[in-house]
């Protein structure tokens, strides 16, 4: 039984206008300084948040011109938006994953693409063929060394993939660090020289120990924590074959019914355990949440 994502992922709804067309333009970039918008972001990649919306500074109040230290994230209205790492950043503090519930499109994709960039920029300081030092460039959507060699920022492939058994059951999982009831999908990175299909068959073999078949994709989402792009996938496997836990990431795994997921889902997310929950899943931010929920509606 293939089935379809009900709706867009979260994180994946995005509104900001990239206009990457401007990024390599330093003048426009400047021009647009002058009254553009700043987002502050931490170390622990928090922003303040107040009133219901995101709080951004004037651009000019860090330099007087574009710095090398911010990120151009797009345009909104004719406003140039930024983002910088502030170390010392203080208020009312929160994260994307904590306010996720409630963002809109336009907060989720600011916050995604500054947390992507910004966590790029954190660790790529130097490049990785001679160790020479970089700068940013193009409103830092890139890096360059003295000698002009220019690297962009890294993306990290992964899949996460729905079990089910073509009927009524899915299979649920949980890693050794997650709390107790809280299951999720699998999912891992994508290797050097593999398919998104094989990468799928190998994961779950490798995490679970099921064959699976019947592989389609449903839809992807970006995850900057810190840099990847999850991929989303179903399949189908024989809930008789014996679960393995070969590679010691999982703690353990369970076949769950369509009507324990439902009501798992209509119990809210992680934050809503109390001492009899068997299940709890993952909230809104992720795509895990969205995959389940639309094989949990496909009946």
């Amino acid at each position: 039984m293939a089935f379809q994502l009900n709706r867009v992922p979260l994180l994946s709804r995005s509104v900001v206008d990239r206009a990457e067309e401007i990024r390599a333009d330093a003048q426009a970039l400047k021009e647009g300084w002058a009254a553009a918008k700043l987002l502050r972001v931490n170390r622990r990649g928090q922003v303040r948040f107040e009133d219901g919306a995101l709080v951004l500074d004037a651009a000019i109040e860090l330099a007087q011109e574009p710095s090398p230290a911010a990120v151009f994230l797009g345009v909104e209205e004719g406003i140039h938006l930024w983002a910088v790492r502030d170390p010392e950043l203080t208020g009312s503090l929160t994260d994307l994953r904590a306010m996720a519930s409630g963002v809109d499109d336009f907060t989720a994709g600011l916050l995604s693409c500054a947390a992507a960039l910004l966590n790029w920029h954190d660790k790529a300081s130097f490049n990785g063929a001679d160790g020479s030092l970089t700068v940013s460039s193009k409103g830092g959507w890139s890096r360059v060394t003295e000698s002009g060699y220019e690297e962009f920022p890294r993306i990290d492939p992964a899949v996460i993939c729905l079990i089910h058994d073509g009927c009524d059951r899915v299979l649920l999982a949980r890693q050794h660090s997650w709390p107790q009831s809280l299951f999720s999908l699998l999912a891992g990175f994508v290797e050097a020289g593999e398919s998104l299909e094989r990468c799928v068959e190998r994961e779950m073999l490798e995490e679970v120990g099921l064959d699976v078949r019947d592989i389609h994709y449903l839809g992807s989402q970006p995850w900057p924590f810190p840099r990847s792009l999850m991929l989303g996938f179903s399949a189908v496997a024989d809930p008789e074959q014996p679960l393995v836990f070969s590679d010691g990431e999982i703690a353990e795994a369970h076949w769950f019914t369509r009507a324990e997921v439902r009501e798992a889902l209509a119990a809210g997310d992680w934050s809503a355990k109390t001492e009899d929950t068997r299940l709890l899943l993952p909230g809104s931010i992720s795509i895990a949440r969205t995959i389940v929920e639309s094989w949990a509606e496909s009946d």
